[in-house]
């Protein structure tokens, strides 16, 4: 019995001995020089694991990682995954962070303004993620941002992240809404927000182009917004890759609020937390017109005699910008169309009738956000180029009116 004592006593020893010489090692710092990426293959056994870190120079000896992580109960809890390991990180760091589950992060930001559809397409063309998207989701019901994931993350699982914040902050917003808002439900301030999205790039004019939509409800008059006429054409695809038609202005679709009253049926865009902001906080000004100024944003005005003076100004900024030095060549107007019957003109409330004379030009709301010339004719549709490859920033969210963000027309 003494000597079977004696005998556990110095195997003992030694397994002291071993876990202290095992435990030092693991503390180490390892071979890794630099910071490095390793992806962990799916149904990684302990041994694949070993043998893969050792390969890619990050241990020296498998058999100490496998020893380490038996010991340590971490070899159950191995997950695939891809992780970023520090230079000179010791076995017992690389064991925790494959434990742990400590994954990169990547990240994808969709930009506000951009449809149902655009917002699909972007998660499909994005490698990182894994699985297909069950279906599209209704417009205006995802909350566009940054949204952080890891490899092989579902693509699924990022519209439903997406469609939970929009529910959130939604419910956030609507709480804080005025009792004198003309918007009777939170799908009306969605709608609302996806026009203020589409019409302005710009985060300071947007509660001042809401306020303007807020005062034209109150008077009942007509939206009359540029991005409603595409909406109502493409739907989804939202965008037309051209200039919009002069026959398309008074074309009746549920969405063109050049023809419907009040809002359209839905929205025409999934807008950020900024647009619905600007729609419950909205500028308190008499504002119902605006073009744009020339700088990238727009000119307000009150009244149709204030908003044709701006108008009149964007058409010699645009004349000068065409061709500077002269005035604007002839093929630079719209052809002239012949008029629509009287029953079918649309005219802005309270727009007045230019005396058309000989030149029979059909006269444009006044109110338009486009390039139009002080007696109401139409000189130049904005290119609704968003998304196309005449855009040089593909899919990129921003105001189509503005001439420093339009791609520049093609012959």
């Amino acid at each position: 019995m003494s000597g079977l004592f004696t005998a556990l006593v110095i195997i003992a020893g030694f397994v002291g001995v071993g876990i202290a010489v095992l435990d030092s090692q693991s503390k180490a710092p390892g071979p890794l020089a630099s910071d490095r990426v390793l992806i962990i293959p799916r149904d990684s056994g302990l041994t694949e694991i070993a043998d893969l870190l050792q390969r890619e120079g990050m241990i020296e000896h498998p058999w100490t990682f496998r020893a380490a992580a038996l010991l340590s109960g971490n070899w159950t809890k191995l997950k695939a995954g891809e992780y970023l390991f520090k230079a000179r990180a010791s076995q017992a760091d690389i064991l925790n962070i494959i434990a742990e589950g400590k994954a990169v992060e990547h990240g994808i930001t969709i930009p506000e303004g951009l449809t149902s559809e655009q917002i699909v397409a972007r998660l499909r063309e994005n490698e990182l993620l894994s699985g297909d998207i069950i279906q599209t989701p209704r417009e205006g019901s995802i909350l566009p941002d940054t949204y952080k994931f890891p490899r092989g993350f579902a693509r699924q699982a990022i519209i439903d992240r997406m469609a939970r914040s929009h529910r959130e902050v939604l419910a956030e917003v609507w709480r804080r809404k005025p009792a004198d808002l003309p918007i009777k439900t939170p799908q009306e301030l969605v709608v609302l927000a996806s026009i203020v999205e589409k019409e302005t790039g710009r985060a300071d004019e947007r509660p001042r182009v809401a306020g303007v939509f807020i005062n034209r409800l109150n008077r009942r008059m007509k939206l009359q917004s540029d991005p409603t006429i595409v909406y109502g054409i493409v739907g989804g695809k939202g965008t037309l890759g051209r200039s919009i038609l002069r026959t398309e202005i008074t074309q009746a679709t549920p969405y063109n609020t050049y023809v419907i009253d009040g809002l359209p049926p839905g929205p025409i865009a999934n807008p950020g937390r900024a647009a619905l902001e600007a729609v419950v906080n909205h500028s308190r000004t008499k504002d119902l017109y605006f073009v744009a100024d020339g700088s990238g944003g727009h000119a307000f005005a009150e009244t149709l005699e204030q908003h044709n003076r701006n108008v009149q100004r964007w058409r010699q900024i645009e004349a000068a910008r065409r061709d500077p030095g002269r005035a604007a060549p002839d093929n630079s107007v719209d052809k002239v169309e012949p008029p629509p019957a009287p029953e079918q003109r649309t005219e802005a409330p309270g727009a007045q009738r230019a005396d058309l004379g000989e030149s029979d030009v059909y006269p444009v709301p006044a109110n338009r956000r486009t390039a139009a010339s002080a007696d109401g004719t139409r000189i130049r549709a904005f290119d609704a180029s968003e998304g196309t490859p005449r855009d040089p920033l593909l899919n990129k969210t921003f105001d189509l009116n503005s001439p420093k963000q339009i791609p520049p027309l093609r012959p």
